[in-house]
């Protein structure tokens, strides 16, 4: 697709590969329009998100930053607000499951943008920090947002105020990540899941992925409306009709995605 991000799609499955760790321009801007393609594209039924070499991402490319600090014009952090909050908002909004591969280091926004997705498998061993404050920033990539969902406020406050490297075993341990296998198997194990999911009930996913996104904030009475309606309308897909006479039939499921 480009030198920053590649594309490959099989069995419903579409991998985007960042060829890149630091987050440039380009790479941000090219990340956008891949994942706004892949939302597009009704044969896809799953995402795999993944880095190259021993970094997934690190963040922001600082040594492109550093030229926008010295220079003239727009200022530099306007980034934030003009790409990685649409391309943050296009990952996090795909309908479909994704699973990221974290094969390395994941820092700063690479860490905002591993947890907008939905499974993470991880090399052993891979550093995680959130960077921020390190070089005197507050969080952008609603990274913020996601430590307090994920591990609590208290932890999230340690993490964000005091950026100390831990490591992929620790992310398991506090649920950031859900699975830690040796590097070489990161892509195949996240292949595995994605696959796995792409076979399954995409429907039903969709609407799984909508209650969560909410879930946290919503009050009871709103996360039980909207359940009564999305399972009224997956209710009515043909997966699940066809989930209902597998197991009366004793049989497994043949999802179609419809």
């Amino acid at each position: 697709m480009s030198d920053t991000v590649t594309r490959e799609d099989a069995g419903g499955v579409a991998t985007l590969t960042l060829l890149r760790a630091g987050l440039t321009s380009a790479l941000r801007q090219d990340l956008r329009a891949a994942v706004e393609d892949v939302a597009a594209d009704e044969s896809v039924r799953a995402v795999l998100l993944t880095g190259t070499g021993r970094a997934f991402c690190v963040g922001q490319d600082l040594g492109e930053h550093l030229q926008k600090l010295q220079g003239e014009g727009e200022p530099p952090l306007s980034v934030v607000e003009r790409e990685y909050n649409p391309l943050v908002l296009a990952l996090a909004g795909l309908r479909v499951p994704v699973v990221v591969g974290i094969n390395g280091a994941c820092a700063g926004a690479g860490l905002g943008m591993a947890l907008a997705g939905d499974l993470r498998v991880a090399a052993a061993g891979a550093k995680f920090t959130t960077a921020f404050t390190g070089i005197g920033l507050s969080s952008d990539s609603a990274l913020a947002a996601r430590l307090v969902h994920s591990v609590g406020g208290s932890r999230a406050a340690q993490l964000l105020l005091m950026p100390e490297p831990f490591l992929a075993e620790t992310a398991a341990e506090w649920g950031l990540v859900h699975r830690v296998v040796a590097p070489e198997q990161v892509l195949p194990e996240a292949q595995e899941l994605a696959m796995r999911l792409a076979a399954g009930p995409t429907a039903a996913y969709r609407a799984v992925k909508t209650v969560l996104a909410t879930a946290a904030t919503d009050s009871l009475a709103e996360t039980l409306a909207l359940e009564a309606r999305l399972q009224s309308e997956v209710g009515q897909t043909a997966d699940h009709r066809e989930a209902v006479e597998a197991f009366l039939e004793k049989r497994a499921p043949r999802f179609t995605g419809r």
